[in-house]
């Protein structure tokens, strides 16, 4: 039997003096393979359950295990580089070339120069960006969306065991957004890359995941596909937030058919 990529057990974080942890005896874990994506409101403790998982936020209690191992046994640094981490921003060095970013934590891991030129140019053809073309230009010389390719060639430096993504698409205008939603969904199922996408679109979360876990108030309300989301929400916190895409649906299927001239969804 396979261990999960990631599990989370009974993870507890809390900040301060609080009374109220941000995040309440969460268990979850995530398959090899799997798309696990993880939404709720503001401060429903989604970005803080994520940053747990690769240490940026130390747990009050709890565990959290990558590939059957507890992280807590493993170098917080080297266990960012084993573990892929994309964000809305991207984050890239802006004095860096892309090439430079790309290879950063190859560098890092202490690869020879000429491993992290051949392996730059796999990557940035990986993710549409000729090396030849991209290699030498500077963050500022790139789109939004080619700044988020070269974020996840980044993310896929090291051949990670998982990644982690918090928002990745949200700062992309909606043609550049869909685009690279769906070339991230065929590059991971060719890897077969396990990944926890934090979002608060829950239309993105639909197309993207092969499993929602619904946060609220620092506890996981609901964990399902999609489909049993859409269909059999367990509580009126996760109708509501699974109304959205199911509206604009509708929405548009009453455009195609003509039921509607125009309006709000």
């Amino acid at each position: 039997m396979r261990v999960p990529a990631i599990e989370l057990i009974a993870l507890t974080k809390c900040f301060g003096n609080s009374d109220e942890p941000a995040v309440k005896s969460v268990d979850l874990s995530v398959a090899q393979g799997e798309v696990l994506a993880i939404v709720g409101g503001s401060g429903s403790g989604k970005t803080t359950t994520l940053k747990m998982i690769n240490r940026l936020i130390e747990p009050t209690s709890g565990s959290v295990k990558v590939m059957g191992e507890d992280v807590t046994n493993v170098d917080p640094v080297g266990l960012r580089r084993s573990i892929g981490y994309a964000f809305q921003g991207v984050g890239l060095f802006p004095h860096m070339t892309v090439g430079q970013n790309v290879g950063v934590t190859l560098q890092l891991l202490g690869w020879t120069k000429e491993s992290i030129v051949e392996r730059v140019s796999e990557l940035l053809a990986m993710v549409d960006l000729p090396a030849p073309e991209y290699r030498d230009r500077l963050p500022s010389e790139l789109s939004g969306g080619q700044q988020q390719r070269v974020g996840f060639a980044r993310a896929l430096a090291s051949s990670p065991q998982a990644i982690l993504m918090d928002e990745p698409f949200g700062a992309l205008d909606p043609i550049t957004r869909d685009a690279l939603q769906q070339e991230f969904r065929s590059l991971q199922k060719k890897l077969e890359l396990s990944v926890v996408l934090v979002t608060h679109d829950m239309s993105e979360a639909v197309l993207l995941a092969d499993r929602i876990a619904v946060m609220h108030k620092g506890e996981l309300a609901q964990v399902a596909s999609p489909r049993v989301l859409l269909t059999s929400p367990i509580n009126e916190y996760v109708a509501q937030l699974i109304d959205t895409p199911r509206r604009h649906s509708d929405f548009i299927e009453s455009l195609l058919h003509g039921s509607v001239a125009g309006g709000e969804p």
